[in-house]
C-alpha cells in the first residue's frame, strides 16, 4: 500500500472510534450481506466485542454469488453466522415495486433478523451503511431505524473509500469488491417485479462478467436492457467488438433491444426516472 493511499491520523482515529463505539456493545448482531461493508463491519466487530452474531436473509433479490459470499466471508472472519430464507414477491407492496419498495423490503428483511437475533439473545443491531449512502435515495434507512438497527459505520463518518483502504489494511479480500445491490434496483419504479424478470437481469449480468467486466448494472426497461459500465470500461466494452455478441446472448434470454448508456454507471440511476 503506497503512502497515498494509506488512511491518515484522522482516518485512523476514525477507526479507533468505531472500535471503542463497537466495544460499549459486548454483544451485537449485525445484518450481514457479506458485502464490502458489512464484512468491514463484522471485522471490527469481531475486535471490539466480546460475541457477534451475523444474520443473512436471502431472498429473490440476492444473486446466488451475493449469497454464497455472505455464506463464506462470514466463516473466514469468524463469525456465528445464520442464514434465514424468505420470499419478499409475496408482499404485494413490494411486488408492486413503488418508489418506497426499498422500505417495505427492508421493513421486512430487519424483522426477521432482529427476530432472529433477540432468540439468540442479541438485543444491539447494526447494519453497515456507510457515509457515502447518504447521498442517495435509501428509504430503507427508515426501515433500519425503525427496527432499532444502529449505524456504526456513519456515526464513525466513514466513507466507501476509507472502508476499502482499512479493509485492505485488514487483508480483507472484500476492499475492491464491487458495490452490490439487489437485482430489484434495476427494475425501474412502477414496473412490478417478477422472478422471471430477477432472472433475466442476474443472467445478463453474469454474461458481462464472464467478459471482465464486473462493476455493472443491466437496467431492465421491459424487452430493453440498459447496460450501465464504469466510464473507464466503456471504451473497452466498444473496442472489444462485443456488442454483436452480447446483444446476441441477450436475445436469448428475452431482452430484444440491448443498449449501452452513455454516461455509465450511475448508483441509484432509476432514482431519477420521472416515475421516481
Amino acid at each position: 500500500m503506497s503512502d497515498k493511499d494509506r488512511p491518515d491520523k484522522n482516518h485512523q482515529d476514525k477507526y479507533q472510534s468505531l472500535i471503542r463505539d463497537l466495544g460499549s456493545f459486548k454483544r451485537l448482531a449485525i445484518a450481514f450481506s457479506g458485502g464490502a461493508d458489512s464484512s468491514f463491519l463484522g471485522a471490527a466487530a469481531k475486535e471490539a466485542c466480546d460475541d457477534v452474531l451475523a444474520v443473512t436473509v436471502r431472498s429473490e433479490f440476492q444473486t446466488r454469488t451475493d449469497a454464497d459470499l455472505a455464506l463464506r466471508m462470514a466463516q473466514v472472519l469468524g463469525l456465528e453466522h445464520i442464514l434465514l430464507e424468505t420470499r419478499v414477491l409475496e408482499d404485494p407492496n413490494i411486488k408492486a415495486n413503488p418508489r418506497e419498495r426499498c422500505y417495505f423490503c427492508k421493513k421486512h428483511l430487519f424483522a426477521m433478523v432482529k427476530a432472529r437475533a433477540g432468540e439468540a439473545g442479541f438485543s444491539h443491531l447494526a447494519h453497515g451503511a456507510n457515509l457515502d449512502d447518504l447521498k442517495d435515495f435509501r428509504p430503507g434507512f427508515k426501515a433500519a431505524r425503525e427496527a432499532g438497527f444502529l449505524a456504526p459505520l456513519i456515526d464513525a463518518g466513514l466513507t466507501k473509500n476509507e472502508i476499502r483502504n482499512y479493509s485492505r489494511d485488514l487483508g480483507l479480500e472484500t476492499w475492491n469488491l464491487p458495490s452490490q445491490s439487489c437485482l430489484a434496483a434495476r427494475i425501474p419504479y412502477g414496473d412490478p417485479i417478477t422472478r422471471e424478470k430477477l432472472i433475466r437481469i442476474e443472467t445478463a449480468e453474469s454474461i458481462l462478467h464472464a467478459l471482465g467486466f464486473l462493476s455493472v448494472r443491466v437496467r431492465c426497461h421491459g424487452d430493453l436492457a440498459r447496460i450501465e459500465l464504469p466510464p473507464g470500461e466503456m471504451d473497452r466494452f466498444t473496442a472489444g467488438g462485443h456488442g454483436r455478441e452480447i446483444a446476441r446472448q441477450f436475445r436469448e434470454i428475452g431482452f430484444h433491444f440491448t443498449s449501452l448508456d452513455l454516461e455509465g454507471y450511475t448508483t441509484g440511476s432509476l432514482n431519477r426516472s420521472p416515475k421516481a
